[in-house]
Formats: structure tokens, C-alpha cells, sequence
């Protein structure tokens, strides 16, 4: 019974992103791309030098309401940095072939300007509301698909009910507890519980603390993980530019994977690719819109720009250099777990791996589980400000445990397609609201004449 569920809804997976996500993802990720003249790739310097002028200042908007920009920066790519980066992309590997990787980066292309639009409006229609004798704001896409789908309020609920079940990431927490419990002997119930117990502390302190947590985890990965894998692509630099071809040559072949998984389509390697990216740079899902809407930033605009950066760091460099590893290794085509396949690839060349990784795993999934719990309890309380929280935490109790001890694949097929439907959601927002989104990103020193006054304004390109 459990398997003809499961079997039922990897069909439905497949349906909802071969008809929905798929075309969706690249009919207006790409219209936003156009209309911008490809303001991702023009404006990316500036974009850099935005980050870094919050980096290492003060928050310019100090006493004022919101926090810190790079606080809301590092609660958003808390959440896309993550065990999507190692696990999830290789799998889009395994089923779609090295072609896969080809369309990650498309999708991560266009997508970030979906994201830039989800954060953009996020902030455009977000409110301050006062919340302990302080004041914060509140934004994200239940603003916006209120205002999107006037007199249509069941919209706003069906994506509040979806991104608490989104929010409890049972396929990250999933692959936590399988990891540590089987390379380092412990039970999976306890894992569960002590891991569970550690996400519901961090989300006690809110946006601001998940903001710190992942400022100290993330920059610390960041270069651990690029130097080991920049060693192993040294070691194999001669299997670089035929792995390259083939990424290129793969991803427009109707049979893109070989090997072991040669039965793959091109449709296949199309949406594993869209799909995988989509899931570790959270394009769509709406999140982000929640967490970069407390920024004390007022510019709408410079805020969202900061997400481009996100999913540049998060699918050009860590994806790719993920996916670069099981490639040049010949790891992709062992019949092995998806979760071990970049373990396997590094073990060749580091001692203690089975060790190691799991603890990275570990470290990577509590930034990300943390964040998108959050951004859950957010609208959870927003359908239900009096028994929002308690309910929110009862169902994420059950749902965890629960899928401590379901297969990691199972796991991921749900968080699956309940991306594709928020994916939907928020993409029809984005559309709807398509001539209220600016693209004006600029730098600080081009943006100093602004009047940032109110968080309202929109400025044309």
C-alpha cells in the first residue's frame, strides 16, 4: 500500500514538473530575462559591490525598523546552501545524465531573476506591524498573491498550507538522521530528537538568529568544500574538458544519460535539471520573499538584487563543483545512494570521508532546515495567528519523525512536488504583478541619490 502511494506520486512529481514547472520556469524566468535585458549578467559587478558594501558596514539603516540586510542575506542562502548542493543535484545526474548539469545552469540563469521578482514584490508590499513593543516587517508571497488574486483569498490559504508542509524539510532531515545513524552507529530516534530539538532553539530567535547561524556556517563550508573539490579537479584536469563536452553534447541528446541510467530521455534530463535547481536555489518556492522582507533595506530593489548573488554562489559554484566531482571521478555511474555519491568521489582522494561527511551534512541540512522551518511557522501564524504556532509544531514533530525512517528518495519526491505547486503559485504572482517589478539594480555609490524613504518606491531600468 505504502510503495503504491509513493509510486503514484513520483507520477505525479513527473506530470507536475514536465507540464507545469518545466514550462513555466522557462516561459517567464526567460520573459523576465528579456525585459530586463539580462540584468543578472549586466549589473552582476554591481551586484557583488552591493553585497559587499553591507558586508563590512554597519546596517545603513541602524535604529530603523528591520534587520540587518546581510543577516536577512545569510537566513536566505542559509537556506538554499545546503545538502540540495551535494545530494540533490546528484541525483539529477544520476537519472538525467551529465545534460542535467546544462540545464541547472540555464535555470539557474533565468531563475534568479524569478527570485529577484519574489523578493522584489516581497518587499514592494510588505507591512511593519509591531510585535513586542518593536516593530518589524512582515512581507512575502501572501501579500503578494493577495494583492495578485484579489477576491480570490483561498489562494493565499492553499499557499500558506503548502509552504507549512515545504517548511518542515523532511527529505534534508531525512538524509541528516540516514547519514549520521549509519556511519557513526547511533539510533535514528535519537538523532531525530536531538536534531529536532536544535531546530525548534533556532527558530525561537527568528529571521536574526538563523541569519547568524548560517553566517558562521556557511562561509566556513564555502571554503573547506571548494578547496577539496578544487584538489580533486587538479588531480583530474585532464577529464575536465571531455566531462565539459559531454555536459554539452548531453544535454540536447535524447538519450543524455549513459552507463547505468541509459534510458534516460531528453525530457528527463531537461526537468531533473530544472527540478534540481529549482529545489537547491529555491527558486520559487517563496521563501526568500519571507525572510528578505524583515531587511531594514528600503530599496526594494537592492535587497532583491542580493538573491542573484545567492543563486550565483549557490548553483555555479557549490552545485557545479558537486556535480564537476562525481563526473570527472566516474563516481555518477556507480549503483550507489545518491547521498553517498560524493562521498564515494572524495574518499578516492581524502581518508575518513564516512566521517567527515555526514558531520558536513549534518552542519549543511540544520542552516537549511532551520530556515525553511521559519519561513513555515511564518505562515502558519499567518493562517492562524492564535493556533498557528502549536499546530505548526505538532505537525512538524510528526512529519520529521516520520520520514527519519522513510527512504531518502520518497522523501525528496514529496518536497518535490509540493515545489512545483508553490513553483506555480508564485510564477502566476510574478506574472500577474510582471509591470510593478523594477530592475533597477544598481551600486551604492549610483544608488546614493535615491531617496530611500519609503520601501514602496520602484524605479525603472
Amino acid at each position: 500500500m505504502i510503495e503504491q502511494l509513493f509510486d503514484a506520486l513520483s507520477q505525479l512529481e513527473n506530470i507536475l514538473w514536465s507540464y507545469f514547472g518545466f514550462p513555466a520556469i522557462l516561459l517567464i524566468g526567460g520573459y523576465l530575462t528579456v525585459q530586463s535585458r539580462f540584468v543578472q549578467i549586466r549589473k552582476f559587478p554591481a551586484i557583488v559591490k552591493t553585497f559587499f558594501s553591507y558586508l563590512f558596514k554597519t546596517d545603513p539603516n541602524a535604529g530603523s525598523t528591520g534587520i540587518h540586510p546581510i543577516k536577512a542575506f545569510f537566513a536566505g542562502i542559509g537556506g538554499a546552501v545546503g545538502i540540495g548542493n551535494i545530494v540533490g543535484v546528484a541525483t539529477a545526474v544520476q537519472l538525467g545524465g551529465p545534460g542535467a548539469i546544462f540545464w541547472i545552469w540555464v535555470t539557474a540563469m533565468i531563475g534568479a531573476l524569478v527570485k529577484y521578482s519574489e523578493v522584489y514584490l516581497g518587499m514592494r508590499h510588505r507591512v511593519e506591524k509591531g510585535t513586542g513593543g518593536e516593530k518589524v516587517y512582515r512581507g512575502g508571497p501572501m501579500y503578494v498573491l493577495a494583492r495578485a488574486f484579489k477576491g480570490h483569498p483561498w489562494v493565499v490559504k492553499l499557499f500558506c498550507v503548502l509552504l507549512c508542509i515545504y517548511g518542515v524539510e523532511i527529505f534534508q532531515f531525512s538524509v541528516m538522521t540516514s547519514s549520521i545513524s549509519e556511519n557513526f552507529g547511533f539510533s535514528k530516534m535519537y538523532v531525530a530528537l536531538i536534531f529536532l530539538a536544535l531546530v525548534m532553539l533556532a527558530e525561537a530567535g527568528g529571521v536574526a538568529r538563523i541569519g547568524s547561524i548560517s553566517g558562521t556556517i556557511i562561509p566556513v563550508f564555502i571554503v573547506i568544500y571548494l578547496g577539496m573539490g578544487s584538489y580533486v579537479l587538479i588531480s583530474n584536469i585532464s577529464a575536465i574538458p571531455t566531462v565539459i563536452a559531454d555536459v554539452f553534447r548531453y544535454a540536447f541528446t535524447p538519450h543524455a544519460a549513459i552507463g547505468a541510467f541509459a534510458g534516460s530521455t531528453l525530457m528527463m534530463s531537461i526537468t531533473q535539471g530544472i527540478r534540481r535547481a529549482c529545489y537547491s536555489c529555491d527558486i520559487g518556492v517563496g521563501y526568500a520573499s519571507i525572510i528578505h522582507s524583515e531587511s531594514s533595506v528600503q530599496h526594494p530593489a537592492k535587497q532583491a538584487s542580493l538573491t542573484i548573488f545567492e543563486v550565483f554562489i549557490d548553483a555555479f559554484v557549490i552545485c557545479t563543483m558537486s556535480l564537476i566531482i562525481v563526473l570527472v571521478t566516474g563516481t555518477w555511474t556507480e549503483n550507489i545512494d545518491s547521498i553517498y555519491l560524493v562521498q564515494s568521489a572524495l574518499s578516492k582522494y581524502f581518508p575518513y570521508m564516512n566521517l567527515f561527511i555526514p558531520v558536513l551534512l549534518f552542519i549543511l541540512g540544520y542552516s537549511t532546515v532551520i530556515t525553511y522551518f521559519c519561513a513555515g511557522m511564518k505562515t502558519a501564524l499567518h493562517l492562524s495567528p492564535r493556533y498557528g504556532r502549536i499546530l505548526y509544531y505538532c505537525y512538524s514533530i510528526v512529519a520529521l519523525m516520520l520520514f527519519s525512517f522513510v527512504d531518502t528518495t520518497q522523501a525528496n519526491g514529496v518536497m518535490s512536488c509540493v515545489l512545483a505547486m508553490l513553483l506555480t503559485l508564485n510564477l502566476a504572482a510574478s506574472w500577474r504583478l510582471r509591470h510593478e517589478i523594477s530592475f533597477d539594480v544598481v551600486s551604492e555609490e549610483e544608488n546614493a541619490a535615491i531617496d530611500m524613504s519609503s520601501p514602496q518606491m520602484a524605479i525603472a531600468d
